[in-house]
C-alpha cells in the first residue's frame, strides 16, 4: 500500500504561521499535522504501507527531510516531489505519477480525522465523507440505495447531498486514476483553470468502478488559526491519558497545570496557571501567565501572559497581556514596557 499526500498550498489562511513553516509541519498536540494524518490513516489497513509520497512547494530542505523522517518512523520510503504551479488538485496528484501503481491512497494534508472502520480493499475505490450543515462549501457525493457513489457534485449551489468529501480516497489500482488524470491533462479539461481530481473519479466511475464510502466521525480542519487552536483542543481531548506524564526535562515550578495539556521537552513554566487544552512546544518558557486554549510552538518565551484561544509561533517573544492573539514566528510582542 501507498499514501500520497497532495501538501504544495501555501497555507495564506494561517498567516503567520505559514510564512516560515509549511502548514503540514506546523504541531497539534505536540506532532506535525501531516504526521498525525498518516498515523491515522495506517491505522484504518491492514495491509503495510511502503511508500508515502509528499507532494510539496518550495518548502526548503529542511522540511523536506523531516517529511522523510515521518516516512521512516511509519516503516515506510519517503518520497518528496513538487508542484511548481497550482494546476488543481489533480494536477498535484499526478505529480507523484511514479507511485500511481496498486493499492493506493491519497490524502491532502489539510484535516484530520477521526474514524472507527476497517477499510476495504476489495472495493474500487473508497471516498472518504461527513455530514455537513452547509454543504455548498464542498464536493459532495450521491448515493443509490446499496451506499454505492453515483455521482460528484462540486460545490452544489442546490441541495443534493450532505455528505462532503474531506479529502482522503483509496483506489484498488492507482494506474487507473493515473490514466484518466493524464486523459484530462492531455485533453486539458480544467474547471476554473485547475484539473478537478473529481472529474476524473467521475469518468472512472462511468467506466464501471464502483466507490464506496469511508464515513468519519470527527472531521477536524487546519486552515486557519481559530479552527487549529480548535482541533489542538479536540486532539488533546483524545489523547488525554497519555498526556499525564510529562517529560522529565520539563521544569514545572509553582505552577498548576489543568489537563489535558501537551508539555514539551525542556519546557519551563514558573508562577503559571496552563490549561485547559494547551499545547507547548520544545523549550519554550512561560512565567507568570494565565494561558488556556492556545497552541504555543518551540523556543517561545512568554511573560505576564493573558492568554486564551491563541496560537503562537517558533522563536517567539511576548510580554503584556492580552486575551486572544496569533503571533508568528521571530515575532516580539511588548505590552509590559509601554
Amino acid at each position: 500500500m501507498k499514501i500520497i499526500i497532495p501538501m504544495a498550498g501555501r497555507g495564506s489562511r494561517l498567516r503567520p504561521h505559514t510564512l516560515t513553516v509549511p502548514k503540514p509541519l506546523i504541531p497539534i498536540a505536540g506532532k506535525p499535522i501531516v504526521h498525525r494524518l498518516v498515523e491515522d490513516i495506517t491505522k484504518l489497513s491492514d495491509e503495510k504501507i511502503d511508500e508515502i509520497t509528499f507532494i510539496t512547494g518550495d518548502f526548503g530542505k529542511e522540511a523536506e527531510d523531516r517529511l522523510i523522517e515521518i516516512a521512516d518512523d511509519l516503516g515506510a520510503k519517503g518520497n518528496v516531489v513538487h508542484q511548481d504551479k497550482p494546476l488543481g488538485t489533480a494536477h498535484a496528484i499526478y505529480q507523484a505519477k511514479e507511485s500511481l501503481e496498486g493499492p493506493v491512497i491519497v490524502a491532502f494534508a489539510d484535516t484530520l480525522f477521526r474514524a472507527d472502520f476497517k477499510l476495504d480493499t476489495t472495493a474500487d475505490g473508497v471516498v472518504w465523507v461527513k455530514s455537513v450543515e452547509d454543504p455548498s462549501a464542498f464536493g459532495v457525493v450521491k448515493l443509490d440505495n446499496k451506499n454505492i457513489i453515483t455521482d460528484f457534485v462540486e460545490k452544489p449551489k442546490e441541495f443534493v447531498s450532505d455528505l462532503a468529501i474531506i479529502g482522503i480516497y483509496y483506489f484498488k489500482d492507482g494506474a487507473k486514476l493515473k490514466e484518466e488524470i493524464q486523459y484530462l491533462i492531455d485533453n486539458e479539461i480544467m474547471e476554473k483553470g485547475e484539473f478537478q481530481l473529481t472529474n476524473a473519479l467521475e469518468n472512472m466511475r462511468n467506466k464501471g468502478a464502483k466507490f464506496t464510502l469511508g464515513k468519519v466521525d470527527e472531521w477536524m480542519d487546519c486552515g486557519n488559526k481559530k479552527v487549529t487552536v480548535e482541533t489542538n483542543t479536540k486532539i488533546l481531548g483524545f489523547e488525554k491519558d497519555n498526556l499525564k506524564d510529562y517529560p522529565s526535562s520539563a521544569n514545572i515550578k509553582n505552577s498548576l497545570i489543568i489537563e489535558p495539556c501537551f508539555v514539551g521537552e525542556n519546557v519551563v513554566i514558573e508562577n503559571s496557571k496552563i490549561g485547559p487544552n494547551v499545547s507547548i512546544g520544545n523549550g519554550t518558557k512561560i512565567r507568570n501567565s494565565n494561558i488556556d486554549n492556545s497552541l504555543i510552538q518551540e523556543e517561545t518565551i512568554i511573560d505576564h501572559g493573558n492568554l486564551s484561544n491563541s496560537m503562537i509561533g517558533n522563536h517567539a517573544q511576548y510580554f503584556g497581556v492580552s486575551r486572544n492573539i496569533s503571533l508568528g514566528d521571530f515575532s516580539i510582542l511588548d505590552f509590559a514596557s509601554k
